[in-house]
């Protein structure tokens, strides 16, 4: 749904920015979203907004929050990887296994989605994902 979604508000030419997406459209999603700013170059990226389902499932809120200042090691992790990775390339990236980034969920299962946005159509400025943990149903990529 969230990648039907992305791919609706892309425009003709270019990435989708911040612009063309309205919450309004997807509140099912909400829960599981997290949208991340994507800062400088080599980019860091600042937690914006963090569903209430992430939070829940994580057990801390890190809204306005640098990934790399709160998981250690972020760099070396397979979700830094999928970042760096989506703001190089514009294309989205999935991934489905164990958690990178949140120690002491080592038992749990993850699936994850991310894709790319950019305000002037090119430069990944932003990233909207949707993180499902376990058997939890929110976002149906």
């Amino acid at each position: 749904m969230l990648v039907d979604y992305w791919r609706a508000i892309h425009p003709a030419a270019g990435l989708p920015g911040r612009q063309h997406m309205d919450p309004v459209d997807i509140p099912h999603l909400l829960p599981n979203i997290r949208i991340l700013d994507v800062v400088g170059r080599p980019p860091r990226f600042h937690t914006r907004l963090l569903g209430t389902g992430i939070v829940k499932s994580v057990g801390f809120d890190y809204t306005n929050k640098w990934l790399d200042e709160v998981f250690p090691d972020f760099e070396k992790s397979s979700a830094a990887l999928g970042l760096h990775t989506v703001v190089r390339t514009g294309v989205l990236n999935w991934r489905r296994g164990n958690p990178s980034l949140f120690v002491g969920k080592e038992y749990m299962t993850i699936e994850r989605v991310y894709l790319p946005f950019a305000r002037d159509g090119e430069t990944v400025d932003m990233i909207l994902s949707c993180v499902l943990f376990g058997d939890s149903k929110g976002c149906a990529f």
